[in-house]
Order: structure tokens, then C-alpha cells, then sequence
């Protein structure tokens, strides 16, 4: 299950967590807890329940489940006081509070975000969207010179970001060749092989006023 949350992406198939594109490190309890308020959300699971998920069968302090919670929350840049994603529920427990992608709080909108390649225009999903030569790649290269699995692009609530994913020519972002995660920002060319293309982001426009909107002439 992949599961986006502001700026964050949540793979359960993958056991990663992204936020901002970039791989969040928790440590395999930690992940395991988020996966637990995630599959129970939007309910509340007490303190009780969690150890018993957690740690089956053996004893720990409330302090181990309170610092998973602080690892999460650092990771996820999430505040106790003012929780976007993890919610303490007073004298219970935790819950997962964010408003996910597939549960949005009004009406779900088109992702603005585009690849611009020869006479093609690709749009891009949230999450990953795979760059290379695998036939399942949202941006399918097939030459000698790019990786089955070259490069991603990871699509978060307000961002694009551009990894290479190790290939062996390597990726270039308006000609130089990139080392880590990279921001992308409209207009950036992107190359792979002999394969260029332009990375575009399309900004909603208002909707046309209706005629009883339109201020009457004197």
C-alpha cells in the first residue's frame, strides 16, 4: 500500500517513507508503528494495544512507545502540539490523523506536474514515477545506454524531486550531472542517455465566474 500525507509518501510494499522525495531512516519498530496507526486510521489505538502489536509477549516501559512516537514525529517534521500526522490521544493512546491521498477533505485535483518529451506530454502521479528503460516505466527509455531502473521522480503534495537510482551512465538536470536528490522546478531539462526532456509544472487556473457573478455595468 502506498499512502501520500503532505510532503510525505508511505510504502508499505517497499518499506520505505519519503518526505520532501527524500528517504526518511526509521528504525524497523518505528516503521512498523506508523504502518499500525496507518492501517488503523482514523481510529485511536491505546498504549495497551500497540505494545501488544509491538512487542508481543514480553514487557516494555511506556517510555519505548513514547520514544518510537518522538522518532516518527522527527522524521516526519511532525509537532506534538500541533500534530499534522500523529495525534495523541490524552491517557489512551495514538492515532494517525492526516488527511492521505484517496481521503482527501474535498475534491481531489490533477496532479500539475508534467514531462515534456518530443511531441509526448506524460503526466506524473504521487509517489514515484519511474524513469528507464523497464517497460513499466512511467517514462519508458529503451536504449543501450540508460538502466532498467534509472532514475525516479518522487511527487509529494508541493513537490517534485529527482534521484538517481545508481545507473550506471548516470542523471542531468540542465546539464549537470546530479550526486543526490535534486528539487525540480519548471522548465528544468532533464537527460538520460540521449534522452532529454522537460520537466513542467501547469498551475491551476480560477474558475470563469458565472453571469450573476459579473459586476453589472453602470
Amino acid at each position: 500500500m502506498r499512502l501520500i500525507f503532505g510532503d510525505c509518501v508511505f510504502d508499505s510494499g517497499t518499506h520505505e517513507v519519503f518526505r520532501g522525495g527524500r528517504p526518511s531512516a526509521l528504525s524497523p519498530k518505528a516503521f512498523a508503528l506508523l504502518d499500525l496507526l496507518i492501517a488503523h486510521r482514523p481510529n485511536a489505538l491505546s498504549k495497551e494495544e500497540i505494545h501488544e502489536r509491538l512487542w508481543p509477549g514480553t514487557f516494555v516501559s511506556d517510555a519505548s512507545l513514547a520514544n518510537l512516537v518522538a522518532e516518527l514525529r522527527d522524521a516526519l517534521h511532525d509537532n506534538a502540539r500541533k500534530p499534522r500526522f500523529i495525534r495523541t490521544v490524552q491517557r489512551y493512546g495514538y492515532a494517525f490523523c492526516a488527511a492521505a491521498s484517496g481521503e482527501p477533505r474535498g475534491r481531489a485535483q490533477p496532479c500539475p506536474y508534467r514531462i515534456i518529451w518530443k511531441d509526448r506530454e506524460i503526466a506524473l502521479t504521487p509517489g514515484e514515477n519511474l524513469l528507464g528503460r523497464d517497460e513499466k516505466a512511467v517514462v519508458w527509455i529503451d536504449e543501450v545506454q540508460v538502466s532498467r531502473r534509472h532514475a525516479r521522480i518522487w511527487i509529494g503534495e508541493s513537490s517534485a524531486v529527482l534521484e538517481d537510482l545508481g545507473s550506471r551512465n548516470g542523471t542531468r538536470v540542465s546539464g549537470e550531472k546530479i550526486q543526490s536528490a535534486v528539487d525540480l522546478a519548471d522548465g528544468d531539462l532533464i537527460t538520460i542517455g540521449s534522452a532529454s526532456f522537460v520537466f513542467r509544472v501547469f498551475q491551476k487556473t480560477a474558475s470563469t465566474a458565472s453571469a450573476s457573478e459579473e459586476t453589472p455595468e453602470p
